[in-house]
């Protein structure tokens, strides 16, 4: 659900500067071959589906970045495993193959955790920039007992592992999430894991579930309809799309905020200079009015961050997340 509406808003969004040109032009992208392609062009990999929000932010970002970098930069989907197969096509690229990943950040904050016998190490990957962030929201039914997020802590604690949350699955950042509520929140939590987080939606909004963590953008529009209630949001701050909706860390667990960011990376071991430059570039777009106004269509924040400081913000995410991980004892097949 959120991949369809980021989809709508992209594709209701005026044009974009920076060479982004037409919407027709942005649809044609959809489908690059390499017949179109002259010489050796950027190749953006993206290791999911196409129609997914990594690949609506490398569609977005590539020719921006193209033209400011004089590049012909190409979007290529490479999915399987769970992003596995794409990232590590990436970090095994030669110099010569010139590619570049763009994904959200849990191949490089969670996965490493999650997989020990993965054949990739986070360092293997370079952080250039931070697209976007998201911040994940607490949602129950319409028609739920709990009008707040206090109710939903005060039965928690009366009935211990009584009550319901619904994920996206196994190791997904919204399990996480709710591993990381029951820690800090001191409640146990019945973890439902479903197929996508479609299915969990559905379920909390027909109160088959009592609860799901999920991103604010895919179930806005649901709260709006009256058929889901947000009770509280994962952020360090009120989110501008739902002011009326507060921060867990205001709500009863202070400094909780759980995140998770669309970034471009690169290969290991590619120059200082060269990711510099790259950062530039994707920061001057991203500053472009037009762009800040689609990414606010989008419903997700406006980035504007050195490849430096993405790097710190990935580094303290992955040390948190897998703390959690191995605290939770969190297992994946």
């Amino acid at each position: 659900m959120l991949n369809k509406l980021l989809r709508a808003r992209l594709l209701r969004a005026p044009c974009l500067a920076l060479g982004l040109g037409t919407l027709t032009a942005l649809a044609a992208l959809a489908v690059p071959t390499a017949q179109a392609q002259v010489g050796n062009p950027l190749r953006i990999v993206v290791p999911f589906n196409p129609g997914g929000g990594s690949d609506l932010f490398a569609r977005l970002v590539a020719p921006g970045l193209g033209k400011a970098l004089n590049e012909n930069a190409i979007v290529e989907n490479r999915a399987g495993a769970g992003g596995i197969i794409g990232t590590e096509t990436v970090i095994r690229s030669r110099p010569e193959d010139r590619m570049l990943l763009v994904a959200d950040s849990a191949v490089y904050t969670i996965v490493p955790a999650l997989y020990p016998n993965l054949q990739y190490k986070r360092a293997d990957l370079v952080p250039v920039a931070n697209l976007a962030m998201f911040g994940n929201v607490l949602v129950v039914g319409a028609n739920s007992r709990f009008k707040t997020f206090q109710d939903v802590l005060a039965a928690a604690r009366k009935a211990p592992g009584t009550l319901t949350i619904g994920s996206a699955g196994t190791g997904s950042i919204t399990h996480l999430t709710a591993e990381k509520l029951m820690e800090d929140a001191k409640i146990k939590l019945v973890h439902v894991p479903y197929k996508g987080s479609g299915p969990a939606i559905t379920d909390t909004a027909g109160g088959h579930l009592d609860m799901v963590f999920t991103g604010l953008p895919s179930v806005l529009e649901l709260l709006h309809a009256g058929k889901l209630r947000a009770l509280a949001i994962a952020t360090p701050e009120r989110s501008p799309d739902a002011p009326d909706v507060p921060t867990i860390s205001e709500s009863g667990v202070p400094g909780f905020t759980s995140m998770i960011s669309q970034g471009l990376f690169a290969p290991p071991n590619t120059p200082p200079k060269t990711v510099a430059a790259m950062n530039a570039a994707v920061v001057a777009f991203m500053r472009q009015p037009d762009t800040q106004a689609t990414l606010r269509k989008m419903m997700v924040a406006p980035v504007d961050q050195s490849a430096d400081a993405y790097k710190q913000w990935l580094d303290k995410e992955s040390t948190d997340w897998a703390a959690l991980i191995k605290a939770a004892k969190v297992h994946v097949e």
